[in-house]
């Protein structure tokens, strides 16, 4: 049974974030000589990975892979401070595309050990934002992944009136709302940050996405499988009620017979997705009825490029108003 109509959440796909560090990336393969070395994926997605490498990005693990004097960025999902230390030696050019987002909980992070707090930090394990946050202040903070995990730290909190709770920017707020609810009981002097330390972009995508999830049959969530903010849309959609939720990494996923009868299909992209994916997703998906597009909020932020750069060379005019999806697709024409 064909499709008849697309809803499509808006806003979706790249946030502020991802916009400057790949406008960044792009600015360094033009600026350098290949090759551009990157510490770990620029963003999470496959797409945006693979054009880079074609590009002569080579994305490493390890920093003993890059050579003396080589330029070199690091991820927008932050790093560990010692990390950052280490890549400046040897006379490497470095630039830190972190999202400023995720600087601010590094900051809250430093000051609250800094005052003797023991920080309940809710992330995923291994994800490279956590990696990168549990190393600022390592001998004051606790993984907390679930509920479980916060039962079995909560005996080890010297001072239980000093207890600071921060999270990782990505994550679904049902996520951590169980673990803050249950840590106030446990605590009830705890220190939270004065606003969510979800970043808007994350929570944006979120309530665009529950926007249509009611009315739809199926949901097709666009981006990565190790995208932490695109397996958390796809649980907003469950939770929600969609009958069928189904994550892609492009239209090449998409198979169709997972829809089922679904007539009215919800559409929506991670915060590392470029559009090009959306559009080719909604062109396999072919609605006889067309799309209608469910707008929830603006988003008019704008991070400019990172400070390395903006030193080094001039800025492009237009950096504001380029998006990264059609410098994404320019790199491939020049």
């Amino acid at each position: 049974m064909p499709v008849e109509r697309v809803l499509l959440a808006e806003p979706r796909g790249f946030c502020a974030g991802v916009e400057m560090a790949i406008k960044a990336l792009a600015w360094m393969v033009r600026a350098f000589d290949p090759p551009v070395y990157c510490y770990h994926e620029i963003v999470h997605n496959r797409l945006v990975v693979e054009r880079f490498r074609r590009q002569g990005v080579v994305f490493v693990d390890d920093l003993d892979e890059v050579p003396p004097r080589a330029p070199l960025m690091l991820s927008a999902h932050g790093t560990a401070p010692e990390v950052v230390a280490e890549a400046r030696e040897q006379g490497r050019f470095v630039v830190n595309a972190v999202c400023p987002l995720v600087t601010k909980v590094h900051h809250e992070a430093r000051v609250r050990a800094a005052k003797g707090y023991t920080i309940l930090y809710v992330g995923h394990e291994g994800h490279d934002e956590a990696v990168g946050t549990l190393a600022v202040a390592p001998e004051a903070m606790r993984l907390v992944e679930d509920e479980q995990d916060l039962g079995d730290v909560l005996d080890d909190v010297p001072d239980p009136s000093r207890v600071a709770l921060l999270a990782q920017t990505t994550l679904a707020l049902g996520d951590w709302q169980g673990i803050v609810e249950r840590a106030r009981e446990a605590f009830p002097t705890l220190w939270t940050a004065t606003r969510d330390d979800l970043c808007f972009a994350t929570t944006n995508r979120q309530a665009a996405l529950r926007a249509i999830a009611d009315r739809a049959d199926a949901v097709v969530v666009i981006g990565s499988a190790n995208s932490s903010n695109t397996l958390a849309l796809a649980k907003v959609a469950t939770a929600a009620g969609c009958p069928v939720v189904v994550r892609v990494d492009g239209p090449e996923e998409l198979d169709l017979a997972a829809l089922g009868d679904s007539r009215v299909v919800g559409v929506t992209a991670g915060a590392s997705a470029p559009e090009e994916l959306v559009e080719a997703v909604i062109a396999k998906l072919s609605p006889t009825g067309g799309v209608e597009t469910v707008h929830v909020t603006d988003e008019d932020e704008y991070f400019p490029p990172p400070r390395e750069l903006r030193e080094l060379l001039t800025p492009p005019r237009d950096d504001r108003s380029a998006s990264a999806s059609a410098v994404l697709s320019a790199l491939d024409s020049s």
